[in-house]
C-alpha cells in the first residue's frame, strides 16, 4: 500500500549517546568466554579485526587465543567393552579457530547503548552490518510512541495487509491455543521457560507468515522474548539440530523443511499462479503489496505470477 506522508515527529531531547558507542552502530563483534578454566572473562573482539592469523589475548588473565592454537580439556581412552581392548588414546581438544568461528555475534544498539546478540536486531540489507541500528526492544518502544496518533484508516490498512498474507496462507479463523500450550509441555520451546496460560503464551508461525505459511496446529509455543528473536525467521536460522528434530515431531512439519533454507509455501504460490487475476482485483487498493508479493515469488521461485494474468494495470508494472 502507498506510504502516507509523515504527519508526526518524535522530537528527542537529552538523548544519552555513550562515547564508546558513537560510530559503532554497524560494527559487529564476536563474543566468547575465555578458555582458561580459572578465568571468568567474557571477551568481545571486533569481527573485522579477526584475520586468518589472529592472536587474541584475554584482558583478564592473559590467555592467548591463536589461529593455530588449541586447548586440551582431558585425556581419554576409547575402549571396546567386549574385550576391554583400547581402540585409541587421545586428548579432547578444542581448536581456537573453530571456537572463535562459532562464537555468537553482537553489536551495539544506538539507542540504549548496550551490546546485544545480533539476532536482537532486525535485518537491514543496506547497512554494513546487515542489521538495523536499534534493537527490537527500542524499535518497539519507539513505534509505540509514534503510532499513538495513527488514524483509523492506517490501522485498517495495516490490518488489511496482515489479512492479505493470512489469505494467501489459508490461515484458519480459529486456533486452539490451549492444545498447543499443552502439546509443548507449558514451556517456551526455545529457552525452556515455564509459561502461564494465557498471559505468557505467544504462538509463533513456525514457518514465517511472510512466506505464506499458515500458523494452524503447526504453531510453536514461545515466550515473549524468544518470540521476538524468532520473529520472521526460518526455523534453521534459530534452532539447533536437536531442536529441529523435536520440532518436527511436535508440529508434523517434515524435518527437511525445518532444517532447510527458507522457501515459500508451494500451495500458496500455485494458488497465485492459477488465480492471479482474482488476486489483483481483490487487493487492487494496495498496489504496493501486490508488487511485493509478485517480487517475492519471482525472487524465491523464479515464477512471475503476472505472466499468467489476463490484464495488468499500468501502475502495477
Amino acid at each position: 500500500m502507498p506510504r502516507r506522508a509523515p504527519y508526526t515527529k518524535v522530537v528527542k531531547a537529552n538523548q544519552i549517546r555513550a562515547e564508546h558507542v558513537k560510530g559503532m552502530g554497524d560494527v559487529v563483534f564476536k563474543g566468547f568466554h575465555c578458555l582458561n578454566s580459572e578465568c571468568k572473562e567474557f571477551i568481545f573482539v571486533r569481527k573485522d579485526e579477526i584475520n586468518e592469523d589472529f592472536n587474541i589475548i584475554c584482558p583478564s588473565c592473559g590467555f592467548v587465543f591463536s589461529s593455530t592454537g588449541e586447548s586440551v580439556f582431558y585425556d581419554y581412552q576409547l575402549t571396546d567393552i567386549r574385550d576391554n581392548s583400547i581402540i585409541e588414546e587421545r586428548q579432547f581438544v578444542i581448536r581456537h579457530d573453530e571456537y572463535i568461528d562459532e562464537a555468537q555475534e553482537y553489536k551495539y544498539c544506538i539507542i540504549c547503548n548496550t551490546l546485544k546478540p545480533i539476532d536482537f536486531f532486525d535485518r537491514h540489507s543496506a547497512r554494513q552490518s546487515g542489521r538495523q541500528g536499534e534493537c527490537r526492544l527500542c524499535k518497539r518502544i519507539y513505534n509505540s510512541i509514534k503510532n499513538q496518533t495513527r488514524i483509523t484508516d492506517q490501522h485498517r490498512e495495516a490490518s488489511e495487509r496482515r489479512r492479505l498474507y493470512r489469505v494467501l496462507a489459508k490461515e484458519p479463523t480459529k486456533i486452539d491455543a490451549k492444545s498447543i500450550y499443552d502439546k509443548f509441555g507449558h514451556k517456551c520451546f526455545l529457552c525452556g521457560k515455564k509459561l502461564t496460560y494465557p498471559e505468557d503464551v505467544r504462538l509463533d508461525h513456525t514457518l514465517p507468515a511472510r512466506l505464506f505459511w499458515p500458523i494452524s496446529t503447526s504453531a510453536t509455543l514461545l515466550c515473549s522474548d524468544c518470540n521476538n528473536v524468532k520473529h520472521g525467521k526460518w526455523p534453521s536460522e534459530v534452532y539447533s539440530e536437536s531442536q529441529l528434530r523435536k520440532l518436527s515431531v511436535l508440529t508434523s512439519i517434515p524435518y527437511e523443511i525445518l532444517a532447510g533454507p527458507p522457501k515459500l509455501n508451494p500451495e500458496a504460490v500455485q494458488w497465485l499462479v492459477e488465480n492471479v487475476d482474482a488476486f489483483i482485483e481483490q487487493w487492487i487498493r494496495y498496489p504496493d503489496e501486490i508488487k511485493k508479493v509478485r517480487n517475492l515469488v519471482l525472487e524465491m521461485t523464479g515464477t512471475d505470477i503476472f505472466k499468467h494474468a489476463k490484464v495488468i494495470p499500468d501502475f502495477l508494472k
